[in-house]
This record gives structure tokens, sequence and C-alpha cells, in this order.
């Protein structure tokens, strides 16, 4: 079976070597942020469009093959058990008894296309709690009907076998008819599913509220991300954890729910046909047809800019000769290794942690997903996770980009046939057989080499993107062979040694003015600054002299890119301020938020920390000055670098 044959094979290709420097594992265009305003569109939750793309073109549970199968049976009968041939099963949220709506992303409604004013109303309320179905009648059993994926996984490099949406029911697609953009709506939380195992297909308050937040903030800040639009409490459930927990609901949103994991499982069972038709529907509907797909990095252009990167689009059908012809899929392939290389970029740059790397918590999209033991770093510490079940450092920061290839060389191995297969991969035979013996060899060859052109290019794409992030983050406008040595990784290295805090350092940075650094004593009273105030180190300290030092070269740079005009400081100061957020959503934040929430029955703070989420370069939010800036502030004595479990 070529599935057993590929991952020896292919061993080899399952690591990302690293660089001499640690910038080497830590790139993709950063969107400007917006403006926080009301959604000017009209569009209600009942008249914007909707439509069900996923259930109508892959198969459904043979169990409940249709949705009035589905409907008339009773729930109960749709908990845990294993599903086989296909990859969702209908299935309808459990009712939320008394349920409190207790903040909406005004963003997220303005990205859907739905009026600011929808939020306000029963309707909304009941549809985000999961106690209405909007797409579905119920008299004549027609309509859009409620899922869940099936999918797999491997947890922490192991095979966890299927795994699939134990607690996501998605209700239908919407498309906002001002962009064109489809999103699927899903509820997290909204009761058991076929993919619930021993779980209770709930989630609790704690856990929303930290997804709610993130996912907003990840998107306001340019990182490709599933969204939040709604967190509902559900006051009547009570949902065991470490302890008796609150419910909640996230309603959230996605281009696509598609997973590495969802790939896995079918490529596992030796499912051939229904990876195919998987594949296929990923080109087809979720990428926006073949014709979209990237052709291969030409020759000496693997460093040069996201634009570069994303041009050039194949025939249809193959490129190259031999061993190394490409076929359509291997276009598919390279997108998602892309787009992916794209995020964890952003994630390095940005001191994002997503906790728990497992192919099954990796998009399609390279969208950040599946909020679990998240965090932003506080002090830079590379080796840092904020798993505590995590003893071997597998999801720390700094291996976010190595473990993301790692999860691409599982996907390569289940769309290994498909890849290895070249210009034959739509024969009659091949498609309804697979491979004769004789040809296994060549179609594993291939295929490893498409692998390893793939992660080249995942190298290429992931370190060119961050260094424009890195660049734009520290004030300058181009791009020099020394800034990756002199700048980047001094920089790095000197906020390790001294353990200073990795977000106010750029922030602070932007607030250095040039002329500020012309002399050695001047910049060594500069360095200070970087420091907590009650912490800084005497004048003659050798921190200090490090700190100076990289200063000096820094502001070299900047007058190199910027010039020397009497504007130039304030137009590189408000460069830097549009990419280095004032506000992050550290885990003493979120804690704080939780326990106010949830303790103190505070229903103000969670909109107004979105208030700062939504707007994190802003100065100030017309909320509480002195909250705002505690919240920006100093890490608390012993709040720093928090670590938190898996279960949610």
């Amino acid at each position: 079976m070529l599935r057993r044959a590929l991952a020896p094979t292919l061993k080899a290709s399952s690591r990302v070597r690293p660089h001499s420097m640690r910038l080497a594992q830590i790139m993709e265009h950063m969107s400007e942020p917006r403006s926080n305003g009301t959604s000017r569109s009209s569009h209600t939750l009942s008249t914007i469009p909707k439509s069900n793309t996923f259930t109508s073109n892959l198969p459904a549970d043979p169990d409940f093959a249709t949705p009035a199968e589905s409907d008339s049976a009773p729930r109960e009968s749709l908990g845990p058990r294993m599903v086989k041939n296909a990859l969702f099963t209908y299935v309808r949220p459990e009712i939320t008894h008394s349920p409190e709506l207790l903040c909406v992303s005004s963003r997220a409604l303005e990205d859907i296309g739905l009026d600011a004013r929808e939020a306000e109303t029963e309707e909304f309320k009941h549809v985000v709690a999961g106690n209405k179905i909007l797409t579905w009648n119920d008299e004549t059993k027609e309509g859009i009907y409620p899922w869940a994926q099936c999918y797999g996984g491997y947890q922490f490099g192991q095979w966890a076998g299927q795994l699939g949406d134990g607690r996501a029911i998605s209700l239908f697609e919407t498309t906002n008819p001002d962009t064109g953009v489809r999103y699927e709506i899903q509820l997290k939380g909204a009761g058991r599913t076929p993919y619930s195992r021993f779980a209770d297909g709930k989630a609790v308050l704690r856990s929303s509220i930290r997804e709610f937040v993130v996912s907003e903030y990840l998107n306001a800040i340019g990182i490709p991300t599933t969204r939040a639009l709604a967190l509902t409490l559900a006051p009547k459930a009570k949902v065991i954890r470490e302890r008796v927990e609150p419910g909640a609901i996230v309603t959230r949103f996605a281009q696509s729910w598609i997973r590495f994991g969802t790939f896995d499982l079918p490529r596992m069972r030796g499912d051939r046909a229904l990876l195919r038709q998987l594949a296929e529907y990923t080109a087809e509907h979720v990428y926006g047809g073949w014709d979209k797909l990237p052709s291969k990095l030409p020759a000496g252009e693997a460093s040069n800019t996201h634009t570069e990167i994303q041009t050039g689009i194949l025939k249809e059908t193959t490129e190259g000769e031999g061993l190394e012809e490409e076929n359509r899929f291997t276009r598919l392939y390279r997108a998602i290794a892309r787009a992916n290389a794209l995020t964890v970029a952003k994630w390095q740059a940005y001191g994002f942690m997503n906790g728990v790397l497992n192919t099954d918590n990796t998009s399609i999209l390279g969208l950040s997903i599946d909020f679990g033991p998240f965090a932003f770093l506080d002090t830079f510490d590379p080796m840092y996770t904020p798993n505590h079940d995590d003893h071997q450092l597998r999801y720390s920061y700094r291996n976010q980009p190595t473990i993301i290839w790692w999860n691409l060389v599982r996907l390569g191995e289940a769309l290994g046939e498909l890849l290895g297969a070249g210009a034959g991969v739509d024969g009659a035979v091949f498609i309804e057989k697979g491979i004769k013996e004789e040809e296994a060899s060549e179609l594993i060859q291939r295929a490893e080499g498409i692998i390893d052109r793939t992660g080249e290019e995942f190298k290429a794409v992931f370190m060119a993107e961050y260094k424009r992030l890195m660049t734009a983050r520290l004030g300058l406008k181009t791009q020099q062979d020394s800034d990756f040595k002199d700048l980047f990784s001094e920089y790095l290295d000197w906020l390790e040694a001294f353990e200073l805090d990795f977000h106010h350092a750029f922030r602070k940075l932007g607030a250095i003015k040039v002329e500020e650094l012309q002399t050695e004593e001047r910049r060594r009273d500069v360095a200070g600054r970087f420091f907590k105030d009650d912490e800084a180190p005497r004048q003659e300290a050798e921190s200090r002299t490090r700190i100076a030092t990289w200063l000096e070269k820094w502001a070299e740079r900047v007058k190199q890119d910027w010039g020397e005009a009497a504007d130039a400081d304030a137009k590189r100061q408000g460069a830097m301020a549009k990419v280095n957020p004032k506000f992050v959503p550290r885990s003493w934040i979120l804690d704080e938020v939780i326990s106010r929430v949830e303790k103190q029955k505070d229903r103000d703070i969670l909109p107004n920390i979105m208030k700062l989420a939504l707007n994190p370069f802003d100065e100030h939010w017309s909320w509480d000055g002195a909250e705002e800036e505690r919240f920006c502030g100093d890490v608390p004595k012993y709040k720093g670098m928090m670590q938190c479990s898996c279960s949610s």
C-alpha cells in the first residue's frame, strides 16, 4: 500500500534543519489594520445569502445520509461512534436554556455583512445559542441542515485516530453580498456529535472567552485566523473539567474549517477515492479553482517579496519532465504550504503561540485555528510553551515553524499518491485502482522530490515574510544583508538575555527619536527605557552598554532609510505605531477578564476589552484611562509566562 511505503521513505523530509541563528526558525503581507466602525450593511440573518457547499459536494455519514433522517432521529442517537466513508454528519445543536448573549464583535458583523442592529434581535440571540435553525423547515423537512465534520489527526506526534467536531456544529455558509467572501458559520460548545468520543460536546466559559478575544485580536493585527462573532453564556449548563464550570458557546466563522487532519483520516484508512474527492473539493471550492493555484518559485527568486511569491499561474496539466514532473495536486500542496509558512512567520514576528499544533489544529488555509492553551510572549524566551502538558516543549515558540513543516509532511504523505502520479493522475485505471507494483518506486521518488522542493519553498516564503515583518516592526523601509545578524538577531538576543518584555520593546523603540541617540551617554540613558521603571540597571551596567551599541547601529539604519529631514522621525514613528500594537491580550489579562465575568458577574469588562482587542494600535479607547494603561502596562509580578491546559 502506498501510504505504508511513503512514511518511511519520506522520514528524512519530516524535519526542517535549524539554521545557525534562532531567527532562521522564525514570514506574508500584514494587512493594514482597519478602524473599528459600525457596519453599513443592511443585511439581516434572514436575508443574507446562505449555502451548503460543503455538504452538497462531499459524502455524508451513511447512518444519517440526509438531513431528514438526522432530524427525525432522537438527539441521543447522534452520540459518539466511528464514522467511515464520510466527511461529516448531519446533527443539530442541543437546546441552550436561558442563554445570555455576553458579547458580539462589531468587526465580525461587518465582515459577514450583517447590520450592527441585528445583534440586538431575539432571532440573533437564539441562532447563536443553537436554539433556532434559520435554514431548516421542520414541516417540509427541507433546507440547509447543520453538520459536524469528520477528521483525524496526529497529536503530539502520534496518530490519534478519528477525532472530528466533537463540540462544533456548523449551521450554514453565508456570503457577504458586498465583498463576495463566503464563510461557514459554526457553534462551538453546542452539544455532542458522533465525534465527541468520551466528552460532553460542551465548552466552558473560560476557554470560550479566550477564543472569542484572541480570534478577533489576531485578525485586527493582520494574522490569518478563524473569527468569532458572538459569545453566549449557557447558565444552566454545568460542565465538568478540572472543576464544575459554567458552559458557553462561541459563534465562530471561517472561509473553511478543513484541517490537515481531514486528509489524515482517509489516508490512514486507505480510502483513495475519498482522499481524491477531498483534495479536488479543496482546490475548487476553498482555493477558488485549479487555475488559481501557484506555480513553483523561479530559480533565484525564493527570497523575493510576498507579491512576487504569489504570482505565476501554471497551465492546467503538468510542468517539468520525469521525476520533476508536477501536476495540479502539487500546486494545491504548494499553496497550502505557502499559506501556512506565511502565517507561522506572523506568529513568530508577533510572539504568538498556538500551544497545541496537532495536525487537526492546522488549517488548510493557514488560519490560526482551535485555540486551546495559546499565549503571547511576555519576556522573550524562545523555549516558552503555554501548554503545561507539553513537557518536551514540542509546541514551544521556537519550534512552531518546524512543527508546521512536520505537519505539512504528514499532509504530503496523505497526498503522496496524487503528487507522485505526475501526468497520469487523471488516468481511468489510476483513479480506479491506483498504481502497479512496478510503478511504485518512481511514484515515491517523484512524491519525495515534490515534498522536498516544497520544503525549500516553505523555508524561503517563511524567511522572506519574517524579515519583512521585522523590518517594519523595527521602523525600517528597506532590507540590508547585515540587518539579520546586526539588528534582528542581536535585538532578540538582548531581549532574552535581560528578560525584557517582547511587546513593550517594539512600542518603546517606536517612541525613541534619533536625535536622542547622538552620544554614547545619551544612548545609555535611552537603553534604560527598555526595563521596568524599578528594574533599570545602573548607567555603567553591561546591559545598558549592549543595548546602547545596538541603538547606535539601529539609528544609522533609520537615517539611511528615512533621511534626516525635520519630519523624518515623526513619519517613522507613525509607521511603527501602525505595526506595533499597544494592547496585547496576554494570559494574565484574559484570566482577569474570565474571573470578573464568571465570579463577579461583571458584564462590562468583556465589551470594554474588545475595544482594545479590535483596535490594538490605538493610544486610547474612550473607556477608563487608568484601566487602559494597566492592561497595556507591565505584567504584574508572578503573572508572566503563564501556562494552561488543553481542557475546555
